[in-house]
């Protein structure tokens, strides 16, 4: 039975919520809350498996209450506000502490229907394959470098990130170059009505230009781009960016997993895989895929994740090269692609030495 809490301070929001839940035999309601400093003692006390998150609420706001909760009893976060577009900004602060979605409040009709419970519901689901999810056993490790390209491709930087990501991406990417050396591809768990505004969110808080990703792009030097739609993000043999439905059997969509495997089979490099804090083991095998192409890899470390299960999975995996604080990473970013860069220089002079008329 998955035990799950609602925290909103209007009584016939609480109402629908407490339909939705009840619909299902396998959920019930844990308890309620009508603001978010009630939720904090309440969660504290009695820990649910999930907590439906209004945002606007009296005394504590649901992204301070998300705050709270996270640092002293942490449980599966969802946001659920009757206008969610409207607050693109606490719900993106909301996740930056730990919740893992939003979505739209359920309304009764006036007949007594429940109007947009079947989204909500799915949100559930998701979060409920999700809790206790463990990651396979650890794996060693048997790469070769491979050698860099002769063409101008520019590097690739590939980041998964989850719950407690948009946090996590402000800092890393404040910490990189405006514009960054690389291209720059994200893959954040974010439901795509929210895609557009966390794009938007990113460039405000770190002065970075950051894009969704329309199907056809190809990822350039400079850009940074982030998956927009809930189908998985791919890259094809020519180097384009996709999105696909296969495969059907993953929890979160977008996959990081998905991408990242993509990314090592057919980029043909240099490249770095991060992977940041996150719910859930997605991203640790594509992380392991990258760095068994002989490219650099990197995984938050627990410390300064707001939820320690896709790094740790890597780390089980021994997918990481280097498991470093949130605020290291973009340094470590920097050095990696300097030295590739250099190295990718070194080899188009040296094969032009060689040949000099540019013939075979």
């Amino acid at each position: 039975m998955m035990r799950i809490a609602i925290v909103n301070d209007l009584a016939f929001s609480v109402e629908a919520l407490r339909r939705v839940v009840t619909s299902n035999p396998e959920y019930t309601v844990a308890w309620t809350a009508a603001d978010g400093q009630i939720a904090v003692e309440k969660a504290a006390a009695d820990r649910p498996d999930l907590i439906l998150m209004d945002l606007i609420m009296p005394r504590m706001d649901g992204a301070e209450s998300t705050r709270h909760i996270m640092h002293r009893s942490p449980c599966a976060i969802l946001v659920v506000t009757a206008t969610v577009e409207g607050n693109s900004g606490l719900v993106f602060d909301a996740m930056g502490w730990g919740a893992l979605d939003a979505v739209d409040t359920p309304r009764l009709g006036p007949r007594g229907d429940l109007q947009g419970a079947d989204r909500l519901l799915e949100k559930i689901a998701t979060i409920a394959r999700l809790i206790g999810h463990e990651s396979a056993m650890a794996s060693t490790i048997t790469a070769v470098r491979p050698m860099l390209p002769l063409q101008p491709l520019p590097p690739l930087v590939v980041i998964g990130a989850s719950t407690g990501g948009p946090a996590a991406l402000v800092t890393l990417l404040s910490g990189l170059p405006k514009p960054p050396a690389a291209a720059i591809v994200i893959v954040q768990h974010v439901d795509e009505q929210f895609a557009p505004g966390l794009a938007s969110w990113l460039g405000q808080q770190t002065g970075q230009i950051v894009r969704t990703i329309a199907a056809g792009q190809k990822p350039l030097a400079g850009e940074i781009l982030i998956a927009s739609t809930n189908d998985h993000l791919r890259l094809n043999a020519t180097r384009q960016l996709t999105y696909s439905v296969d495969p059907l059997d993953c929890s979160f969509r977008p996959s990081v997993d998905v991408f990242m495997r993509d990314a090592a089979s057919h980029w043909p490099g240099p490249m770095i895989g991060v992977l940041l804090t996150g719910m859930g083991a997605d991203g640790a095998k594509g992380l392991l895929a990258i760095r068994k192409a002989g490219w650099h890899t990197i995984a938050q470390d627990e410390a300064t994740s707001i939820v320690y299960g896709m790094p740790k999975a890597a780390a089980k995996l021994n997918a990481a090269w280097e498991i470093l604080p949130i605020e290291h990473i973009a340094g470590a970013i920097n050095t990696v692609l300097r030295r590739l860069i250099a190295e990718q220089n070194a080899a188009i002079a040296a094969m032009a030495q060689r040949n000099p008329g540019g013939k075979p």
